[in-house]
């Protein structure tokens, strides 16, 4: 009898464990290069990983389980930024990643940033997400007023391979500021940039980011922080070197103790995938993203999370749409935008 038993048991561990391995091969990975710590792609990226996700197992949509792709685990990671997600997408390290509108252009293309390097044809929009601000940040009781008072200070402008620095690189010549020769660069992610300044290493720190952003808050929560508004010529200047850029504002009250709309620069985030990653995949993916379960959860998962929308996910698209991507949005009723 006890033999019997035992034999019953190894068979019920094997077919468990059998089951379990065909659950591990039908499990597809999806990886989403973000950001660094303090900044907005990270946590964005977790909320489109989650609601993109079904893994094996899992309870069906209409049963209160994941409304995502049928086996999929999509997984959110820490970057350098968009310089670092777009050489990671053609280098096959990951699957997709963030990117700012402007550098999705310019590595598609091989121009601006990357001029003098290959394009990266294989570069496909996703979605766009939502708009990314200039950020000029200084202490609370700092007296730099326009960017034309940041000349021969230190300044925090961002990750070396990240798009927050090709932003606050462009701010800065545009208006006649040249780096390490106008001022000193620390190339820190938002949150060191944060720490130091109010530990009084460094004068400022210049990133493009959607707002709120986690560390800026922290500032003015803390000691206080000041946004540095730009003016109108400066904002010109950038986007006369830039037509990527906009004029925006970053709303008083955005961050504690800023009363005043501060007016900037702006630039859309958008979602990268490979030419070569499978169209029903991505169809997949881009359904999965715009379904109410999904609205439920950006509303909810982050202050920016209610600025994707379904009916801004294709502005500011300057390169080619993935096939699945484009098929969910005509199956959409939306219009494709022209691309060269």
């Amino acid at each position: 009898m006890k033999a019997k038993k035992l034999l019953l048991a190894l068979a019920m561990g094997a077919l468990v464990t059998g089951a379990q391995d065909a659950g591990a091969q039908d499990m597809k990975f999806f990886r989403i290069a973000s950001g660094g710590a303090g900044g907005t792609y990270y946590p964005m990226a977790g909320l489109i990983a989650t609601a993109v996700s079904n893994p094996p197992g899992s309870r069906p949509c209409d049963k209160g389980g994941a409304c995502g792709v049928a086996d999929l685990v999509a997984i959110a990671q820490s970057s350098n930024g968009s310089v670092a997600n777009v050489n990671a997408i053609t280098g096959g390290t990951v699957e997709s990643g963030f990117s700012q509108s402007d550098v999705a252009y310019w590595a598609y293309t091989g121009t601006g940033l990357f001029a003098g390097k290959p394009a990266m044809k294989d570069l496909r929009v996703l979605a766009s997400l939502f708009p990314e601000h200039v950020h000029v940040v200084v202490r609370g009781d700092s007296k730099f007023k326009a960017v034309k008072d940041l000349r021969g200070k230190r300044l925090g402008i961002g990750l070396q391979a990240s798009g927050a620095k090709v932003g606050a690189v462009l701010l800065l010549e545009a208006n006649g500021l040249k780096e390490n020769v106008d001022y000193k660069a620390e190339y820190l992610n938002s949150q060191q940039s944060i720490e130091r300044i109010r530990d009084g290493q460094l004068d400022a720190m210049l990133t493009v980011t959607g707002y709120p952003q986690a560390a800026i808050s922290e500032l003015a929560s803390t000691i206080g922080a000041q946004l540095v508004p730009l003016s109108k010529a400066e904002r010109d200047a950038v986007i006369s070197k830039a037509p990527f850029y906009a004029h925006g504002v970053i709303p008083a009250g955005t961050y504690e103790k800023i009363t005043t709309n501060t007016e900037t620069v702006t630039v859309i985030a958008q979602l990268l995938v490979s030419a070569k990653t499978d169209e029903q995949l991505v169809y997949g993916i881009t359904k999965a993203m715009w379904n109410k379960s999904s609205r439920n959860l950006f509303d909810k998962g982050h202050a920016k999370g209610k600025s994707v929308t379904l009916e801004t996910a294709l502005d500011g698209v300057g390169i080619p749409l993935h096939p699945g991507a484009a098929r969910f949005y005509k199956e959409a009723g939306m219009k494709i935008p022209a691309t060269k």
